[in-house]
């Protein structure tokens, strides 16, 4: 992304979790560590099923009375439902306000400057009022501006920034291993650490107890870790479910289809290195690993 540019994300949900028992309840619940939350540093996390599996991810970062999730607006109604069911009598108030905010990505040269002209050196800081900060996942994913949406204009006029399309952003992602759209597909069907979460610093395993700590815990410490969330590239039209198989044998199944392919590889009898740029077959299709 270029110095001068800001790709708003128009598929992207706000919910804030207020109030003073905000912090206990976000912290018993999600796999990274809300005490590391502040002003100058947001986190990215997620929810995990109770056996580990993949169920929601998100940004956190510090609001006032408590804290905003930034999420994909395909998450936003049910993981609304998600947190008031564990709510019980938390003194916690959970709203969707996606219709008040806009997420922004900038790029990281840009936010560095920003930084110095604010004499500012934390990973997260408030610029007229909002909070910018640099995607905790890849630096490759540039910075993101979390603004009222009446605010946005004027900030983006103010910092001399022309409004792009999200394809550049959606293309570094998707070549940095990192799902960005159809999230929903990958619910319940892999594990939190197949799905990169230690990679994406998204799991504190020092933190303590959360929903499927134990089983990621263990597979952890037993390096049970067999399979893994990869991107796939592919001139054909792959579908979802397909079979991934390299030199005749199955290695896995397609899990999010185009235009960001993504399967779930087995790993156990590859390297790594041995799979990336590897001509395989998602059904009947061409495709590779990158």
């Amino acid at each position: 992304m270029k110095k001068d540019q800001i790709n708003i994300l128009k598929d992207r949900g706000i919910i804030s979790v207020l109030g003073k028992d905000s912090k206990e309840f976000l912290q018993n619940i999600i796999t990274n560590d809300i005490n590391i939350v502040n002003k100058d540093n947001s986190i990215f996390s997620g929810i995990f099923t109770p056996q580990g599996k993949y169920l929601y991810e998100f940004f956190i970062v510090k609001a006032e009375d408590g804290y905003f999730l930034d999420c994909s607006e395909e998450f936003v109604v049910e993981l609304k439902v998600f947190l008031k069911k564990y709510k019980l009598n938390s003194d916690v108030e959970i709203k969707d306000i996606s219709g008040e905010y806009v997420v922004g990505i900038i790029s990281n040269e840009k936010f560095e400057e920003i930084k110095k002209e604010e004499n500012k050196t934390t990973q997260t800081i408030i610029y007229r009022s909002s909070p910018f900060f640099q995607d905790p996942r890849s630096k490759k994913l540039g910075s993101r501006v979390l603004s009222n949406l009446e605010k946005l204009y004027l900030t983006i006029k103010k910092l001399s920034l022309r409004i792009e399309d999200g394809s550049n952003y959606l293309n570094n992602a998707h070549e940095a291993g990192i799902p960005i759209k159809n999230l929903k597909k990958l619910q319940n069907n892999l594990f939190g650490l197949e799905a990169n979460f230690e990679e994406l610093s998204a799991i504190d395993f020092k933190k303590g107890c959360y929903i499927g700590q134990e089983n990621t815990a263990r597979m952890k410490l037993k390096n049970k870790l067999r399979k893994k969330l990869l991107p796939i590239v592919s001139k054909e039209n792959l579908k979802i479910g397909s079979e991934i198989t390299l030199d005749g044998n199955q290695i896995g199944k397609l899990l999010i289809a185009n235009p960001y392919p993504f399967g779930l590889v087995n790993i156990f009898d590859k390297k790594m290195s041995e799979l990336k740029n590897k001509e395989i077959l998602v059904g009947k299709q061409r495709a590779k690993i990158i």
